[in-house]
Parts: structure tokens; C-alpha cells; sequence
């Protein structure tokens, strides 16, 4: 390369500062992200390279000067947009892992660190959310900081559902994650539709923010749509949306935070990022173009982000903020139990597997689970199996019902049913009602009683059944690990969800120069590209 062909705006001279021509020497200058950079060009070499500092001039000195680029921040990576609706500093969420995992803990950490943390509502009675969130306004209300709770959609309960809802809007939860939605429904459109106003401008504005973590075109489709007529129509009916919330609905997106979801633990369509994310950004693109919206919708990715190169490709992807699950559950602030977050410690990309989810079992619904050291996902497929093939448990051979007995539940049948029966008398009777007349739904719901409780003993950390622990999990988890390996993240007692998510940040803003550098022709290194984790401060 000569410097005729090159289009050079100026020449640089170093002070102090030394240009980088070598790999070593370029690999070492691209983390100081913060600072300027100028790409140059060694007319005796023949290179180009980078340096910092020094002297900018137009008249012929030492370096031709081709760019200078500004410096970059991890904050910025994602929509600005983001930043200002949701008052964080950074474009950063932890997923609401189920049954508490994600703790109260976990999300006022996030808070004060200019993040958002979900808190992990799935599972748990209304009076142990209310809990919840009497701890979080306690510890972040003042302050005003950001934080929000689990939806979970729940099929074989909507009196629960609804009732969390009731309770989100009766306690001004401003921020809910909607997640494993097949479609919309009333509860979500009462929910995001409450307290929907002008304001002196005369614009739309949202009492109620809704984050939907979304799979599947379909679904994103209605998400991203106005509410639906009919069930606005009718909750205004019930007294449960005023007409003014009725009318202004359908100006709005039912949700302007849409999360793609990406093959991840617990629910999960298993789907590439790189296949997904674009998908679900010209459908949002095109939804633009037929509502007219005033406004725009964010487009989030979730599922497999567990490294500071996955970050910078879900940016470059064009998102507008990272979810992070799978690798929080490791994290000191997690309420899994320390035996489960030793085994997630110890995982690798393969030691992941499909099996029935607790919570959708009647409609065959799977949940990505670590597989490594636990039998959970082979005795839930066999219980599925065996709901699928008989219509009661009085279908069953006696020599099946023996072996489940003993090697699955370890006490009678009747006796879990007692247990059951105790759960759903508090839980949602109606539960009970229906199983009286369906022997089918009788047998389901005591095969669900493994299944909800596998999630609970390896959040107890129960020794006699860390067989049966049920940790959700996706591959993201051995990724983490390879990652973290031999750093002060490696020791699952290090890990601190605020420490793991500014080294994804800063990570991801190194390698998203490194990319920029090599895109204009500087000669960067693989090296670069591996970001080691290291101590930060917020």
C-alpha cells in the first residue's frame, strides 16, 4: 500500500504517545475506548495503524492522518431512546428467572448500577410477590431508579394471572416482563393499556411499560399491533379501562419494549439470534409503515448472550438493549441454592437438554434445563409419556405406578395428591374443582407436583434429591463459563450480576472498536477480539 492511494485529511505527530503498527501494539491500544483514536498510515512500511494523543496538523509532519475516531462508551451501545424512557445509564436487563431466582436482590443491585433487573415473579403466590415488591419500592423508590416484576403467562391458571395483574396495578408496578405469551390476552391488555393519558403536548403517554419477550413472529406481530378491539371493548365493560384508555390504545403499540428471545433456558424456541432478531425488525418496520405510529418500537435480544463478543453481536444486530438469564442464576445474588449454581458452574455448551415444563405440561411444552448431574429432564419426559398414552392414573400398570413411587416421587401417589390438594386449596381451588371431574387433569396435576417442586429443591439446595434438581439453563451457560475461566468470575461465590455485566459492556464496546478499526483497514488482531474479565467500578 502506498499513500497515493490513500485519502489522507491531515498528519499526526506523537508527543508522548507511541503509534501501533505491530499486533501487539494495536491490540493493547483499542481497549482505551474513552479516548480518541487516529488511524494512520507508515509511509515507510507501508501500514496502517493507530495511535492516541499526539498532534493533529495539516501541514506535512511525521504520520498521514486517514480518520480520527471519536471515543465510545459502553452506554451507548444500545437506543439512546432506551436509555431516556426507562432512566438507566445502561442498555442492560437481567431476565426474571422464575421461583425468586431472580431476587429481590439481584434487581435493586441492577437498579442502583443504572440497569434494570426483572424480579423473578413465576411460581410464587400473589401475597410472595406483594413481598417483593414491598422490598424493592422500600430500597429504589426513593431514588426513582428503574426496576420491574415477571408475567408469566399461566393457561391452567388465569385466576392467578389475573390476579398478579390486579396487584402489579394496584401497587403501580410501572414495569412488567411479559414472558411464554402464545398470543395476547385481556390480563396483558388491561395491564398495558392502564392509565394511558395526553400530556399537554397532546401526547400518548404510558403509565405502564411492557416488556414483551417474544419467540415467534406471530406472537411479535401482536404485541407490536395496537390492543385488540374486543378485548378493550370489553374491559371497558367491566369497569377495568376507562374509554379515554379505551380510545388512545388504538394510536399505541401495545408494547414499544419487544424482546426477541433467542435459543435460552426455561422457555425457549431454541432459534439462532442471527435468523430471529432481523426477522422481528422488518416485521416491526413493516408495522410502522401500516399504524402510522408517532413513535417508535425498541427491539431488545435475549437468549445466548453470555460473552462480550455475543453482546457486540446482538448490538450490531441492531438491539436496543441485551437481556441476560441463564448466567445471572450463577451470580451471588441469585436465590438458587450453592449446590446449583456449583453444577451451572460446571456446565458445558452440550450439557443442556429439552424436557416438560411445569407450568404448561398438559399442552406439551418444554423447558431448556441443564442436564449435567440431574435426572429431572429423563423422569419429566417419562411422565409425560405416561400422561399422553392414559386417561387416568388408574390406566396405569401397577409396576409403572411401583416405579414412579419409588424411583420419581418416593411416597405414594396418594399421599402427593394430599400435598396437591393442600398447594391448589391456597393456590387456585378452581384447580381442584375441575380435577374432581376430569381424572386426566387429576393425574396431571400430581405429575406437575414433580415438576414444580424439582425447580424449588435445587433452589433449596435439597441433598437427597439433587437428582432430581430442576435448573434452567441454555448453552450461553458453558459459553460464560469458557469465558470466565480462570479469572476472578470463574468461582461461582465471585460472580456479582453488576461485575458480569459491566465486563459484558465494556467487552462488547472493545470489540465493537476492534470490528470498527478493521472495517477501515487496520491490520487488528485476533487477540483484540478476546476480552478478559477484570474488575470494574460503575
Amino acid at each position: 500500500m502506498n499513500s497515493s492511494s490513500l485519502h489522507h485529511i491531515g498528519y499526526w505527530t506523537p508527543r508522548e504517545e507511541l503509534p501501533a503498527f505491530e499486533a501487539k501494539d494495536i491490540a493493547e491500544q483499542i481497549v482505551n475506548i474513552r479516548e480518541p483514536i487516529h488511524i494512520i498510515f507508515n509511509e515507510r512500511s507501508g501500514y496502517l495503524g493507530i495511535s492516541r494523543g499526539g498532534e493533529l496538523s495539516k501541514k506535512p509532519t511525521s504520520y498521514p492522518l486517514l480518520a480520527t475516531l471519536p471515543a465510545m462508551y459502553p452506554e451507548w451501545l444500545g437506543d439512546r431512546e432506551f436509555l431516556g424512557v426507562h432512566k438507566t445509564r445502561f442498555p442492560y436487563i437481567t431476565g426474571e428467572m422464575a421461583n425468586g431466582i431472580a431476587t429481590t436482590r439481584m434487581v435493586i443491585a441492577m437498579a442502583k448500577a443504572g440497569m434494570i433487573g426483572f424480579f423473578g415473579s413465576a411460581g410464587l403466590s400473589p401475597q410472595h410477590i406483594e413481598q417483593a415488591i414491598e422490598e424493592l419500592e422500600a430500597a429504589l423508590s426513593e431514588h426513582r431508579l428503574s426496576w420491574g416484576m415477571n408475567l408469566i403467562h399461566s393457561p391452567n391458571e388465569p385466576i392467578l394471572e389475573e390476579a398478579i395483574v390486579d396487584l402489579y396495578i394496584r401497587r403501580g408496578v410501572s414495569r412488567v416482563s411479559a414472558s411464554a405469551f402464545m398470543g395476547v390476552t385481556p390480563n396483558i391488555v388491561r395491564y398495558a393499556c392502564h392509565g394511558l393519558y395526553r400530556d399537554s403536548s397532546g401526547r400518548i403517554r404510558r403509565t405502564n411499560h411492557l416488556f414483551a419477550k417474544i419467540s415467534r413472529p406471530e406472537v411479535a406481530r401482536q404485541f407490536m399491533s395496537p390492543a385488540p378491539s374486543a378485548p378493550v371493548a370489553a374491559l371497558v365493560q367491566q369497569g377495568k379501562l376507562t374509554r379515554q384508555e379505551a380510545e388512545l390504545s388504538q394510536f399505541i403499540p401495545l408494547s414499544e419494549d419487544i424482546t426477541v428471545e433467542a435459543d435460552s433456558g426455561g422457555h425457549t424456541d431454541n432459534r439462532s439470534l442471527t435468523t430471529l432478531f432481523p426477522t422481528i425488525v422488518g416485521l416491526r418496520d413493516e408495522l410502522l409503515r401500516t399504524y402510522s405510529y408517532n413513535r417508535s418500537i425498541r427491539i431488545g435480544a435475549a437468549g445466548g448472550i453470555a460473552t462480550p463478543g455475543s453482546a457486540a453481536a446482538a448490538f450490531a444486530l441492531g438491539a436496543a438493549y441485551i437481556v441476560t438469564g441463564s448466567i445471572n442464576q450463577a451470580c451471588v445474588e441469585s436465590g438458587l441454592s450453592a449446590e446449583g449454581k456449583q453444577a451451572l458452574a460446571e456446565a458445558d455448551l452440550a450439557d443442556v437438554i429439552m424436557a416438560p415444563s411445569a407450568d404448561m405440561f398438559e399442552q406439551g411444552v418444554k423447558v431448556q434445563v441443564l442436564k449435567r448431574g440431574t435426572m429431572f429432564s429423563s423422569r419429566g419426559l417419562q411422565l409425560y409419556e405416561l400422561y399422553r398414552k392414559y386417561r387416568s392414573l388408574e390406566e396405569i400398570p401397577a409396576d409403572q405406578i411401583a416405579k414412579l413411587e419409588r424411583d420419581i416421587f418416593k411416597a405414594s401417589l396418594q399421599q402427593i395428591w394430599l400435598e396437591t390438594e393442600q398447594f391448589f386449596m391456597k393456590r387456585d381451588p378452581s384447580q381442584l374443582e375441575r380435577a374432581k371431574n376430569d381424572p386426566k387433569h387429576r393425574m396431571a396435576l400430581i405429575f406437575r407436583w414433580y415438576l414444580g417442586n424439582a425447580s424449588r429443591w435445587a433452589i433449596q439446595g435439597v441433598t437427597e434429591r439433587k437428582m432430581d434438581y430442576q435448573v434452567w439453563c441454555g448453552p450461553s451457560m458453558g459459553a460464560f463459563n469458557a469465558w470466565t475461566a480462570n479469572s476472578f468470575l470463574a468461582e461461582p461465590s465471585k460472580r456479582n450480576v453488576v461485575q458480569v455485566a459491566l465486563n459484558l459492556m465494556e467487552g462488547a464496546a472493545i470489540i465493537a472498536r476492534a470490528q470498527q478499526l478493521r472495517t477501515y483497514g487496520v491490520p487488528v488482531p485476533a487477540k483484540a477480539f478476546h476480552i478478559e474479565p477484570r474488575i470494574l467500578s460503575v
